[in-house]
C-alpha cells in the first residue's frame, strides 16, 4: 500500500477512532491524545500492515493496546511499594487507637430494648444473643426446643418493632427512604 493510500485510509477512519477513543477514556483531551498516539504508531509501523487485511480493525487494535499500556503505566506509577517497618511512622497500624464509643452506646441501647421484652422472651433471646445454641438454651431453661425457637423468633420481631418505633420513626422520611430501605 502506498503512503498516500495509507494516509487516506487513516484519515477516513479518524472519526470512528475518535469516538472509540472517547469511549475508552471518557475524556475529550485524553481521547485526542490517544488518537494522536494511535495515528503516530500506525504511521510508524505502516510497513507491518498486510494488504488485504482489515485496516480499521488494525487501527482499533493499536488504539486498544495503547490505551491498555497507558493505563497499566499510570497504575504502576501510582503504586508505591513501601517495604519499611511501620513502627516509626505516625500512621502505622501499631499507633491506631480505636474509638468504640458509638458501638458501646448502641449495645447499651439494644440491652435496654431487650429489657423491655417479656421475661419468657427475654431470657431465651439473651442466651441466644450471647451465643448459646438452641438445644443448650432448652436444656438450661427446661423449655422444649420448639418453644425456645419460637420465643427467640417472637423476641426478634418485638425488637424490630421497638427499634422501628423508637428510632426509624424519629428520622426524617427522606432519610428513611434512602438509608432504611
Amino acid at each position: 500500500m502506498s503512503e498516500m493510500d495509507f494516509n487516506k485510509k487513516l484519515e477516513q477512519c479518524t472519526p470512528t477512532l475518535k469516538s472509540f477513543a472517547f469511549n475508552l477514556t471518557k475524556n475529550d483531551e485524553e481521547a485526542e491524545d490517544l488518537l494522536q498516539d494511535t495515528a503516530y504508531k500506525a504511521i510508524l509501523n505502516r510497513e507491518k500492515f498486510r494488504a488485504g487485511t482489515n485496516f480499521k480493525a488494525w487501527l482499533f487494535t493499536i488504539m486498544k493496546n495503547t490505551f491498555i499500556n497507558d493505563y497499566r503505566r499510570k497504575v504502576r506509577r501510582n503504586t508505591v511499594m513501601d517495604n519499611t517497618d511501620n513502627q516509626y511512622f505516625i500512621n502505622s497500624s501499631t499507633s491506631i487507637i480505636k474509638n468504640e464509643a458509638d458501638s458501646q452506646i448502641l449495645l447499651e441501647e439494644l440491652n435496654n430494648l431487650i429489657d423491655l421484652l417479656d421475661e419468657n422472651l427475654r431470657e431465651p433471646f439473651r442466651m441466644h444473643f450471647y451465643g448459646y445454641k438452641y438445644q443448650e438454651i432448652a436444656d438450661k431453661t427446661q423449655i422444649p426446643l420448639g418453644t425456645v425457637k419460637s420465643r427467640i423468633f417472637i423476641a426478634r420481631n418485638e425488637l424490630k418493632k421497638l427499634i422501628s418505633k423508637n428510632y426509624i420513626e424519629s428520622f426524617p422520611q427522606e432519610y428513611c427512604k434512602k438509608k432504611c430501605a
